[in-house]
């Protein structure tokens, strides 16, 4: 007998059950019962019978389906398929473009002149002074081109400030016409074409105007530009910020020196080492602290005759 037979016979049963208890009840309800109170208690307890009985026969029919479903339906297991365009590894277009390629850029300080200096107030001038040294130095370990410009130097904004000529001796001076951005200038445009370099990693003041103006029209030319922010000055810390969000929705990427300088050498296991050690120091100066206590360690431990020094 199967479980659909076996469901059949229990819906007859329970319905003779049903029947049989209606018909026991119904002949206490009989006219000539006298009593009227006895008559609506029994009219009462028939109610609550009927009402179990049925509850218990939907309780049973639910359970005999629920069984027959689960053996007649194969079980089901959920597999999930990965998307391959989630998985997938970065092409190697991607892997190369994720870090500064110092074959493919170009370092351009725009407008470091000692006059705009007195307007800077979004960075402590004598730090701004300090991070765009580094940025130029940098690019000269890596072999990384310079490109500086200042927009008038007989103007009031004043000559680039001296350093950049000691940081970086091999850089390529572009006196502009006048133009404030850089790259309305066709000399200070064509150097930068004719280096053949597509990554553009910008500094200087104002960081409103003289670094904005060339970035957003060298990202719309597409080049890949990076702003240094900590090496670019301007009047105010809204003047700043604003930038930043302008410069950011247009793609322009911002970085600080210590980034870059990073991205540049990329790896400690170089002839060149020291030198990049030389840049962190004039960066951070606390760094250097901690140079110079470790080396002073080294140095004491050596002094003691079998001990191993790491």
């Amino acid at each position: 007998m199967d479980l659909l037979e076996t469901r059949v016979e229990f819906i007859d049963l329970t319905t003779k059950v049903i029947g049989g208890e209606n018909r026991k009840m119904n002949s206490q309800w009989h006219p000539w019962n006298s009593m009227k109170r006895c008559s609506r208690f029994n009219s009462q307890s028939t109610r609550r019978m009927r009402t179990r009985l049925l509850v218990y026969s939907l309780f049973a029919i639910c359970a005999v389906t629920f069984s027959t479903f689960a053996q007649t339906t194969p079980t089901r297991r959920l597999t999930v398929v990965p998307d391959p365009s989630i998985i997938k590894e970065p092409s190697g277009a991607a892997k190369a473009g994720a870090l500064l390629d110092p074959a493919d850029t170009i370092v351009l300080l725009l407008d470091h002149q000692t006059g705009l200096f007195q307007t800077v107030k979004d960075v402590p001038v004598r730090d701004l002074r300090a991070n765009t040294v580094v940025l130029a130095k940098a690019a000269e370990l890596a072999k990384v081109p310079v490109i500086t410009t200042a927009s008038e130097p007989n103007g009031p904004n004043g000559p680039l400030m001296p350093e950049l000529a000691q940081a970086a001796p091999s850089a390529t001076y572009v006196p502009r016409k006048g133009e404030i951005s850089a790259w309305d200038n066709e000399d200070f445009k064509r150097i930068v074409k004719e280096s053949g370099r597509k990554t553009l990693v910008m500094a200087g003041v104002w960081t409103s105007v003289c670094v904005a103006f060339p970035a957003l029209q060298a990202k719309a030319e597409g080049y890949k530009v990076y702003a240094v922010m900590d090496a670019s000055g301007d009047m105010s810390e809204m003047a700043s910020q604003t930038t930043l969000a302008r410069m950011t929705q247009a793609g322009i990427i911002p970085v600080t020196v210590n980034v870059v300088v990073c991205e540049l050498q990329r790896t400690w296991a170089r002839p060149d080492a020291a030198a990049y050690g030389a840049l962190y120091h004039d960066l951070v100066p606390n760094y250097r602290a901690v140079a110079e206590s470790y080396q002073k360690a080294q140095e004491a431990a050596k002094s003691q005759p079998g001990k191993d020094v790491k």
